[in-house]
């Protein structure tokens, strides 16, 4: 490390984002991609969701991931599992407010995906053909 003002720096990054910080954890959760789905659907249709309706909706999740995802939200507090006394019970999923909090960021990360979707698919094409080259026999 360089100057004092580096080095703070770099404590201060080791400190937020360093394997024992507790916000790590929350990064871990909307990492997942089912994660970002799940939150994604049940704010777009502004309502609670059962399960199968999620699964329905969400093209390749398998159940046991699908309920991975939902009890992992549920206990971090993003959504909510009300579970209603009928034959067979009837259970439906829904954003908390804080699930709705972070659905603005989750939602700005989908849109963001959409609108440079056709830019990263050119580079990745770019980088896949230079890469091949490389890889030829002379």
């Amino acid at each position: 490390m360089g100057t004092f003002d580096e080095r703070r720096l770099f404590e201060e990054w080791v400190a937020v984002h360093g394997r024992d910080c507790p916000s790590r954890t929350v990064i871990e959760v909307l990492a997942n991609k089912w994660a970002l789905y799940v939150l994604g659907a049940i704010r777009r249709y502004e309502r609670p969701m059962r399960f199968s309706e999620l699964r329905r909706l969400l093209d390749g999740i398998t159940q046991k991931m699908l309920t991975q995802t939902l009890r992992s939200l549920e206990r971090d507090g993003l959504i909510r599992r009300d579970v209603y006394p009928t034959v067979p019970p009837r259970v439906e999923y829904g954003l908390t407010p804080l699930g709705v909090d972070v659905g603005r960021l989750t939602n700005a990360v989908a849109e963001w995906a959409v609108e440079n979707v056709d830019q990263i698919l050119a580079s990745r094409s770019a980088f896949d053909e230079k890469a091949a080259e490389a890889v030829r026999p002379l």
